[in-house]
């Protein structure tokens, strides 16, 4: 989404700092350069460079000739009035109600200043930066969540689609078979009979069969589910699939290609991908 957010401001090439199987990356995003019509590279490291060595790395792709400003995307908090007057990494006490959101519209010049090696934005570049008071913090309306949890991330779909229902209601699903809130990519296949939501996003690929009830989850890109199979306050991953007259609940994780067999129960299982699961998992465990 946040790719997204760019383009609706105009920007028109993205570049992604990775350090492991860009390849992957690229592949997952090919959809977004097609849909959104914006030029998606990558910048390769070779060992991690932190938060700010990528910067250096990427030198060439950022700086095109005209001296324009380039965003970066991270986040950490600050402490601040307007103009940065410091600028703290984690702080041990925490100043204020802001968080940084990770936008950082940066000059060129900056680039002057980090040297191609592990090097970090937050603890390297930005308090030298505050130090000579050429650093400021623009507040932006709105609300913001911590989603590195699966509990968070399904929190934070909830509170996405209320914000849809509010602002762009014609992106959400209807019809008699949809309940409160979902999102259903136009690729996806839902057979008769199914309650969907509320809650639910639904990526590409995924065929939904007849009967199944889904709700507070989100179901990736290729997943199938089978009849009867019912699905709530879980995650399934890319290319799964769930069982007939299966039932996923409780913070369900499922990583990607795990295949759940028929009638089988999870109650709060984290699967890693490309697993089989025969039996139930009736108490919260990770399956290896």
């Amino acid at each position: 989404m946040r790719i997204e957010a760019l383009k609706d401001i105009g920007v028109t090439e993205v570049v992604l700092a990775i350090n492991y199987q860009p390849e992957v990356m690229l592949n997952f995003l090919k959809d977004f350069e097609e849909k959104l019509n914006i030029k998606i590279t990558c910048s390769q490291e070779t060992e991690p460079l932190g938060t700010a060595g990528p910067l250096a790395l990427a030198r060439d792709k950022l700086i095109d000739g005209s001296g324009e400003p380039f965003f970066v995307l991270n986040s950490d908090v600050i402490k601040t009035t307007g103009k940065v007057e410091k600028f703290v990494e984690k702080p041990k006490l925490f100043v204020g109600n802001k968080i940084n959101a990770g936008i950082y519209l940066l000059n060129p010049s900056v680039l002057d200043h980090i040297e191609l090696r592990p090097t970090s934005i937050e603890k390297e570049v930005f308090p030298k930066i505050a130090a000579a008071k050429k650093l400021y913090a623009m507040v932006l309306p709105g609300f913001w969540m911590d989603i590195g949890q699966p509990r968070d991330y399904i929190t934070g779909l909830r509170l996405y689609l209320n914000s849809l229902r509010k602002k762009t209601s014609s992106k959400l699903a209807s019809g008699p078979h949809i309940l409160g809130n979902v999102i259903v990519h136009e690729t996806a296949k839902i057979g008769e009979g199914c309650l969907i939501g509320p809650d639910v996003a639904i990526g590409p690929g995924c065929i939904i069969e007849s009967g199944v009830r889904l709700s507070s989850c989100t179901v990736m890109r290729g997943v199938r589910i089978k009849k009867h199979a019912c699905i709530s306050n879980s995650i399934i991953g890319w290319h799964s699939t769930v069982g007939q007259w299966a039932r996923v609940e409780n913070m369900t994780i499922l990583g990607e290609d795990v295949h759940v067999c028929d009638e089988v129960y999870s109650n709060g299982g984290v699967v890693l991908p490309h697993k089989e699961i025969k039996t139930s998992i009736l108490n919260p465990e990770i399956v290896m």
